[in-house]
């Protein structure tokens, strides 16, 4: 009897968009980034130069990415407007199945991390907190929000949650210069709390701390929400 070898299915265009729109949203890309060549992207992700061609085209379609012609052209991540207009058109319902999602993870996450963490893990989540206390502009704030959540979900020892707080924190989308702009003092405080609670090694702290964070992320995205609707939309 004749066996046939299964083979991974390759990703279509739109799950290579998502992992790319996924990076915009978290903050690892941000308005004015050049994207890498196609043939360093496509090695990255593991897709076709083809198949990465045809994402990067929904990408460019639904507003994430411009082209520029010449020597310095390329892909660039725009300035987001109208991908965020279109996001937030979502109903509060979906926002908060999203906002309980990260919930979920991140706390659990968190949890782990307190139990689990090294000196390494500390002195990562430390220099993030630096990097937010010290950042000048949006996009380094941005760079070090993702730093620091990155740095616990590490610490929790356990990949397959650490890539469920990746894509979780992929499905929300929340401005840089609205972090930046109105909730960063907030925000850095709730990380430096996170990180106290890591550090004493209190996992119903750390937890608590990070649902504290989250729940603010919740009223900023609401009120977002609610502001792109205009007058006439929202419940």
């Amino acid at each position: 009897m004749t066996t046939q070898r299964t083979r991974a299915t390759p990703p279509h265009a739109e799950e290579i968009a998502a992992e790319v729109r996924g990076r915009i949203h978290r903050g690892a890309l941000g308005p004015g980034d050049r994207l890498p060549p196609e043939r360093e992207l496509a090695g990255q992700l593991g897709v076709s130069r083809d198949r990465l061609r045809d994402a990067l085209g929904v990408l460019e379609r639904d507003g994430y990415l411009v082209r520029k012609r010449g020597a310095t052209g390329g892909r660039f991540v725009s300035e987001l407007a109208a991908p965020f207009a279109s996001w937030a058109t979502r109903t509060e319902h979906d926002l908060d199945d999203i906002v309980d999602y990260r919930l979920a993870v991140e706390c659990q996450a968190a949890r782990f991390a307190a139990e689990r963490r090294t000196r390494a893990d500390l002195a990562a989540l430390g220099d993030a907190v630096e990097r937010l206390a010290a950042a000048d502009s949006p996009r380094d704030y941005r760079l070090a929000d993702v730093a620091f959540h990155a740095a616990i979900a590490f610490a929790s020892r356990n990949q397959r949650l650490a890539t469920a707080v990746e894509r979780a924190r992929g499905e929300l989308f929340e401005p840089a210069d609205v972090l930046w702009r109105d909730g960063r003092n907030d925000s850095l405080a709730d990380h430096r709390r996170i990180l106290a609670a890591i550090d004493a090694g209190d996992p119903d702290a750390a937890a608590g701390a990070v649902a504290e964070h989250i729940e603010r992320t919740r009223h900023e995205l609401r009120a977002l929400v609610r502001a792109a609707a205009g007058p006439a939309g929202g419940p």
